[in-house]
């Protein structure tokens, strides 16, 4: 390069600077406009409208719902009331007529109404997420999506694949596991790294409850398709959910792995179903699951739905050199606590968290909005689908009877309903019921591979 070519490449990067300085220095005509940023809801379940009440409730500059989609208008209806009424965030709601969108294809009408840098929240059923993340790294938005995020190992490879392009793109991502949010939770798990109770050997995690957190469910009523009643009761079948126990375990058992620092490489479990009367969902009653990480540590996973029983709602760690319980009575308060021995009683304890503590479904929106304001680096996706994706394993494990690895759990070609992404109000389901209107239940021992409950 001659000289005088390098002198005016100097100093037209000279000249470029200042200009930056000038126009940094400038007032921003739609500096008010722009720092607004607008949500769009897709899924207006009780999990998207108190996602939307947490990210309205951030108190870090303008926030506005800007638009909505379900394919229940009905859904749609009842929560746009009930948010733009709030006493707390109804001002913050402004989505006329025109920007509520019904139908399958609402997430993209929904999606369309953001500037790239908006945030949509994803909070339909999870067997759609990748569909709607891929549409959403489209369009350049960031994203807060519920979990779990897969329910199937072609889903959870096809989601690590899709996050590579909003990873490029710098999009921050956040995904419903706020438990890692918990300020209780997060001080346990450095103590834990620290080497508080020593070499972590056995981990449990319970979920034991009634009928408040069953899956059942009765038969398909008239007047309602097959593929809108399984949808609108999604808990009960496998293509769209994952069931009883990718819903209702994983929190647990993401938890869990976060204190060992570790996935877990293997599975087996147990599981039956139980007084089901005229249920037709997919679900076991009872679910006993042990995993094994790779230094052959266990985690074990225990969950039932059964009214009557003894109820227990939380996790715990078993160290070399003490104990801990993660979380107790539920999600929040976790109550996090260090005991010197594995008797867990007042004497022994050596540390507990503060309380009150902080909501973490609220610390987990206070988290994305601080990433997409200061441009932080954030994208929990992979957690996301590791965490789905172990505990799908373990369901698995429970329906066929069989050890599985979580290497063949990802290998496994079996997709609950690869053509999800080409349904419309008027299509069939794909999973389909018999002449009795009844659909194909798990038959540990008998039935070996997942590939028939579709």
């Amino acid at each position: 390069m001659s000289s005088s070519r390098r002198e005016f490449l100097k100093r037209s990067g000279q000249v470029a600077a200042v200009g930056a300085l000038v126009n940094a220095a400038a007032p921003q005509v739609h500096a008010a406009e722009d720092n607004t940023i607008q949500i769009a809801l897709v899924g207006c379940g009780g999990r998207g409208t108190g996602a939307t009440m947490n990210a309205l409730s951030v108190d870090n500059g303008p926030i506005k719902l800007v638009a909505m989609a379900d394919v229940f208008e009905k859904n749609l209806k009842n929560k746009h009331v009930a948010l733009s009424g709030h006493a707390k965030v109804g001002s913050k709601v402004d989505v006329p007529e025109e920007r509520r969108f019904v139908g399958f294809d609402g997430y993209r009408k929904a999606m369309d109404c953001l500037r790239p840098g908006d945030i949509v929240i994803l909070a339909t059923p999870p067997g759609f997420r990748w569909v709607h993340y891929t549409y959403a790294i489209e369009r350049g938005l960031n994203v807060f999506m519920e979990k779990p995020v897969t329910v199937d190992g072609p889903t959870s490879v096809k989601m690590l694949e899709i996050n590579k392009a909003a990873l490029e793109k710098n999009l921050k991502v956040g995904v419903g596991l706020m438990c890692r949010h918990c300020h209780g939770r997060q001080e346990l798990f450095d103590r834990i790294q620290n080497g508080e109770i020593g070499e972590i050997n056995l981990l449990r995690a319970y979920r034991m409850a009634g009928l408040t957190a069953t899956a059942a469910v009765l038969p398909k009523p008239e007047g309602i398709s097959e593929l809108m009643y399984q949808i609108k009761n999604f808990h009960g079948f496998l293509w769209l959910s994952g069931g009883a126990v990718s819903d209702f375990l994983i929190h647990n058992i993401d938890e869990c792995c976060w204190m060992k620092n570790a996935w877990p490489v293997k599975a087996m479990a147990i599981g039956g179903r139980h007084y089901r009367g005229e249920n037709v969902d997919q679900n076991f009653d009872v679910y006993g699951i042990e995993y094994t990480f790779e230094d052959g540590a266990k985690m074990l996973v225990d969950g039932r739905t059964i009214p009557g029983c003894k109820q227990e709602f939380a996790s715990y760690a078993h160290g070399s050199k003490g104990a801990a319980v993660i979380s107790t009575a539920s999600h929040t308060p976790a109550k996090s606590r260090i005991f010197s021995s594995q008797a867990m009683t007042s004497d022994n304890m050596t540390w507990a968290f503060p309380q009150p503590e902080p909501n973490p479904y609220q610390l987990e929106w206070n988290d994305l909005i601080e990433a997409v304001r200061n441009d932080l680096p954030y994208n929990e996706v992979e957690r996301g689908v590791m965490a789905s994706a172990v505990t799908s394993m373990g369901r698995m494990t429970a329906h066929t009877g069989q050890e599985m690895t979580l290497e063949q759990f990802l290998a496994n070609p079996h997709e609950f309903a690869p053509e999800i992404d080409k349904l419309t109000l008027d299509s069939d389901s794909p999973l389909k019921a018999n002449a009795e209107g009844k659909y194909a239940i798990p038959m540990p021992g008998l039935v070996k591979k997942q590939e028939y409950l579709t």
